[in-house]
């Protein structure tokens, strides 16, 4: 439950940050424009607040989540206190507690090292997300806005007050940083909130922080087919400095901390947030570096020709409900990719490629659409159908499997009245290179005890099939 939430909350941060880049009429800041110099404030909360310091909490989080606590203090007069809900309460909407402390003065933090604190809680515990670069995208300088975000995810916190240290990426690209805190954090998998505190919050030379070692894709060497204008983000990207413990800390790091660059423009480019474009056929390598240092990991691309698109539906909308496609009106999806921590690997989702929507699954080893609100009632329904694509080799042992879930009378996730279903496709059926149209009698899923509720598409394949396309999803009557 708890990594379920976090993830969400991830998708609903990123989403503002695209949103404030995609409006406006501002126009973009020269790189010729000297900034002015910024104040080299190291404190954020000492016995209080530091000058220009906001309270901004997530929207749908527990909005009074964060108090000023004058009886339990690690220094001092007071600490911050921040009191994570139990799930079900009505003072949050999405069931966590998060915010940012942005100071919209803007701080030059280039002569520091790390972000310290102290912390502890009223139980062992892990925050989910905590870190600082997060201001709302409401940077005075527009191509700064959540520039340099800093993540620290799953920090283990116990009931005794202990030091923490989160070290910045590149401490140079900060001369005007505006984000000095945030975090987010949900109740434990049995529901259950607790409280934590942090005092002495404030950014610190240490001269301790040492041998870094950046990352890309976490550290992996990968190479993947792709062709003419796709677009492919990289990922894992990381931080990991050795401290004075001898403990390596890592930390996620935004891409503008990264100097990317592709071994031929005339294949892939790679632009300051990591995504890669392919403009040519060919084969691209992608690397990087951060702070001079090279990351580890790197991106193969082999690039074909022009996207081969799935067939066009034909069938008659009266006779469809849909899913997912551009032929027809879609029922309203959830989720295109729902994270069953810990046990999923599969990234992606939804990409547009030159106008036209597909599903791009990597690291498949199992995913689910879900659509529950409202469940879709096939009942009148004969078949689904769906168009998948393999642009790997296919061997023996590849499968994959659709499965779908009936939520069943109460229309609801549990109770007792769920059924599922599953059809598998073996080697003998699977083909590489090109899109295969499936049809299945929904008679064939015997599993299903109804189809009155249906709401969950699983595809899977345990791991071996790793990229998987997928478009026009939708049940039909015939």
């Amino acid at each position: 439950m708890k990594n379920i939430r976090v993830k969400n909350i991830g998708i609903l941060i990123l989403s503002g940050l695209v949103l404030s880049w995609s409006v406006g009429c501002e126009r973009e800041v020269s790189d010729e424009v000297e900034f002015a110099s910024f104040p080299q404030r190291a404190e954020i909360f000492i016995d209080g607040f530091s000058g220009g310091l906001e309270y901004l909490p997530f929207g749908g989080s527990k909005l009074d989540a964060f108090s000023v606590d004058t009886d339990v203090k690690y220094l001092g007069e007071a600490s911050m206190r921040f009191d994570v809900p139990n799930f079900g309460d009505p003072s949050t909407s999405l069931g966590f507690a998060g915010a940012i402390f942005p100071d919209y003065g803007g701080r030059d933090l280039s002569d520091f090292d790390a972000l310290t604190f102290w912390a502890k809680a009223s139980r062992a515990e892990t925050i989910s997300q905590i870190g600082f670069g997060s201001d709302f995208g409401n940077s005075p300088y527009r191509d700064m806005q959540d520039k340099f975000l800093v993540t620290k995810e799953n920090l283990r916190v116990s009931t005794g007050w202990q030091k923490y240290v989160i070290p910045l990426p590149d401490p140079g690209k900060l001369i005007n940083e505006t984000g000095m805190f945030w975090y987010a954090e949900g109740p434990d998998a049995n529901g259950d909130g607790y409280s934590f505190w942090i005092d002495e919050l404030k950014f610190e030379k240490l001269g301790t922080v040492a041998q870094p070692r950046p990352a890309i894709l976490n550290g992996e060497d990968r190479m993947e087919r792709s062709f003419l204008d796709f677009q492919i983000n990289l990922t894992g990207l990381t931080q990991t400095y050795n401290l004075e413990t001898g403990e390596n800390q890592t930390v996620a790091a935004a891409p503008s901390y990264f100097t990317f660059e592709s071994s031929d423009t005339g294949v892939a480019i790679v632009n300051g947030m990591g995504v890669v474009t392919m403009v040519g056929t060919g084969t691209a390598e992608i690397t990087a570096t951060l702070g001079g240092v090279r990351a580890a990991g790197s991106l193969t691309v082999d690039v074909g020709g022009s996207f081969d698109f799935a067939p066009v539906p034909t069938r008659d909308p009266a006779t469809v409900i849909s899913i997912f496609s551009d032929a027809y009106t879609n029922v309203p999806v959830d989720f295109y990719n729902g994270f069953f921590a810990p046990f999923q690997t599969t990234l992606g989702g939804a990409i547009n490629i030159n106008g036209d929507n597909i599903i791009e699954y990597t690291e498949l080893n199992f995913v689910a659409t879900e659509f529950k609100n409202p469940t879709v009632n096939a009942s009148a329904m004969t078949h689904f159908h769906v168009d998948i694509r393999i642009d790997e080799n296919i061997d023996p042992a590849d499968f994959i499997a659709v499965e779908l879930g009936d939520f069943g009378a109460n229309a609801a996730f549990g109770g007792g009245d769920d059924s599922s279903s599953r059809i598998t496709f073996d080697s003998s059926t699977l083909v590489s290179g090109q899109w295969i149209s499936l049809d299945i009698p929904l008679s064939d899923f015997t599993g299903l005890a109804s189809r009155n509720n249906l709401a969950q598409i699983f595809f899977i394949s345990d791991g071996t099939i790793s990229t998987l396309l997928v478009d026009n999803m939708y049940f039909y009557a015939e």
